[in-house]
């Protein structure tokens, strides 16, 4: 399938009803001490509207001197359309800087708010969100939202203002001239545009036919090895070759339009301009009319007719701004995590890290038909390591889950030094924890930055240490750059043992109270293994840590191992105990792992 890569064309239109505008109003608040701006740029919109109105009138004044013999005025209406060419050329500059300067302001605090709003939600909204999704709205919708306040109002309302304004002095030249006008050159000028429309339409076709070929290509050419070992280079050709022939005829279909809207384009609208100046003519002849004013409503008619083909066009690009809009503040009409935003990592006091989990029940908010977690109890008191072992999907990374307040139980509660956890802030809570996951994620800068996210205010020989007993130091040190080092997006420069051992300094560069260990080696060979749990032993040893598990072989050494079956606890105990229960579920997935090793 090809990929759509989604931008303004491709955003949905929204109605312009009382509501969405209602709602696009919000806007307003954003904009702060730049109003002004916003103001004053309307202002010289009015007057570069009001100036370009001047223009065919002055212009057929200019031809009338010749008609009526008086050319004492030539020099005057010249000099005259001089000083309003030049301060035309003054108010559009001030317009469209007025207009992008109050236009960026606002949207650079719309973009802040939307950010820090959208990271303070829950982890049940990411959950239901695609990345791609939130991401499009902070780009592609916010970028037509800023197309649309930079410049698509301001051209409409100075069509707008063309339209009214031109209307009026045809009114004034002449109104039998106007009425045919106005029932031929508009009908006219909209038909050319929604002819547009549809010739763009088929263009798009045309391009999404070249993006599907061009992933043809881009498939061909990444798994050629495969290609090659299945003789299948006749079948790639093929495919090619019909993607290839769809575009011929696509782009044939699109010509054929192109060719008649042209011949539509070429009869109707100049037959209307000439049928126009016929008319003109004809009254002229009667001495109904001058040459001079013929000249001017020919422009004030050209000014209409081209501003009617134009505010479609722009309306169509509004009604897409008010559903990026729309879009836009969907996140930020959700309700957020009760989070010290601007007090992170301030002084937090430490917990003492016993926890109990009493008949917690859970059930995933997109998955509301399964029960994850079924009355589940436990208890782990400061500094013990309880290691959480079962089947995959039985509930093991849940429980990591509900410790760090993901998501809360919706039975039973998770009580933390005695203390229900929802009585805790989040901020104060999830300061004292610490997670080493499975498929670490590095941000894409160095490794002193990584690391020192466990505590952005560390210093260097702070983040040293913590990578020394992390069992990081000596490949760190390896390196040409050091910690300065950039390890690329998803931390792709490192190897997987390397990246959990950043992943392990940044925890103790934490400190935390509560360490949660998901199946932090399991995906590691056995030489990264080694030194990745020798650096985790160091990490564990005063702590209350939750090791959750697949590998039976990395925990047998815990206080207490917590066995969950389909969202219950089966048996809990210390490995010689669970060994010693003839029918156990961990005795036979200990067993079982053993003859598979």
């Amino acid at each position: 399938m090809a990929r759509k890569i989604r931008d303004t064309e491709e955003l949905p239109k929204a109605k312009l009803n009382k509501e969405a505008l209602k709602k696009s109003l919000r806007l307003y608040r954003y904009i702060g001490p730049h109003k002004w701006k916003l103001y004053l740029g309307m202002f010289f919109l009015l007057l570069t509207g009001g100036t370009a109105l001047i223009f065919p009138l002055m212009l057929g004044s200019l031809v009338k001197t010749v008609e009526l013999q008086d050319f004492s005025k030539i020099n005057e209406i010249g000099i005259f359309l001089i000083i309003v060419l030049s301060a035309q050329s003054v108010f559009s500059y001030f317009r469209i800087y007025l207009f992008v300067n109050y236009t960026e302001n606002t949207l650079a605090s719309l973009r802040q708010e939307v950010y820090f709003h959208m990271i303070k939600l829950p982890m049940a909204f990411f959950a239901q969100k695609r990345v791609g999704d939130l991401n499009s709205r902070m780009s592609s919708d916010i970028a037509q939202i800023q197309d649309t306040l930079t410049t698509t109002i301001a051209e409409f309302l100075r069509q707008f203002i063309l339209i009214i304004g031109g209307i009026a002095w045809l009114l004034v030249i002449s109104p039998k001239l106007t009425l045919l006008m106005l029932a031929i050159v508009p009908v006219v000028a909209i038909a050319a545009v929604i002819f547009g429309r549809f010739i763009r339409k088929i263009s798009k076709e045309v391009q999404e036919k070249i993006a599907e070929s061009s992933t043809i290509i881009e498939e061909t050419l990444q798994g050629i090895t495969n290609v090659k070992a299945f003789a299948n280079e006749f079948y790639e050709n093929l495919r090619y070759k019909r993607s290839t022939e769809e575009i011929v005829q696509k782009a044939i279909q699109g010509g054929k339009y192109r060719g008649a809207f042209a011949s539509f384009i070429i009869f109707c609208l100049f037959g209307a301009i000439v049928a126009v100046i016929w008319y003109g003519v004809n009254l002229a002849s009667h001495g109904q009319l001058l040459i001079g004013d013929l000249i001017s409503f020919i422009l004030y008619s050209a000014f209409v007719g081209a501003s009617f083909g134009g505010i479609a066009e722009l309306y169509a690009q509004i009604q897409k701004a008010v559903g990026a809009v729309e879009r836009v503040f969907e996140i930020l009409d959700e309700t957020t995590e009760l989070i010290e935003i601007n007090t992170h990592k301030a002084v937090i006091k430490r917990i003492e890290g016993n926890v109990v989990f009493e008949n917690v029940a859970f059930t995933y908010p997109s998955r509301k038909e399964v029960q994850v977690l079924k009355n589940v109890s436990f208890t782990a008191s400061k500094g013990e390591t309880v290691a959480i072992i079962g089947p995959s999907g039985s509930g093991k990374s849940t429980i990591a889950a509900l410790l760090l307040r993901f998501y809360d139980p919706e039975n039973g509660r998770i009580l933390i030094d005695g203390k229900d956890n929802k009585n805790f802030s989040l901020t104060e809570l999830r300061n004292n924890m610490a997670i080493v996951p499975q498929d670490v994620l590095l941000f894409g800068g160095t490794i002193k930055e990584n690391i020192a996210y466990g505590k952005p205010n560390a210093t260097i020989a702070e983040i040293a240490e913590a990578a020394r007993k992390a069992n990081a130091l000596d490949f760190i040190e390896g390196f040409p750059e050091k910690f300065e080092t950039v390890v690329g997006e998803r931390g792709i420069k490192l190897s997987g043992g390397q990246r959990q051992r950043i992943a392990i300094a940044r925890a103790v560069l934490k400190d935390p109270s509560i360490l949660i260990l998901d199946e932090a080696t399991s995906s590691l060979d056995s030489e990264s293994e080694r030194v990745v749990q020798e650096a985790l032993d160091k990490l564990m040893v005063g702590r209350t840590s939750f090791v959750i598990a697949h590998r039976l072989s990395t925990i047998r050494k815990a206080d207490k191992i917590i066995v969950i079956d389909r969202g219950n606890v089966r048996e809990s105990g210390t490995h010689e105990e669970l060994m010693q229960q003839e029918n156990g579920l961990y005795r036979s997935l200990s067993r079982l792992q053993m003859e598979l090793n």
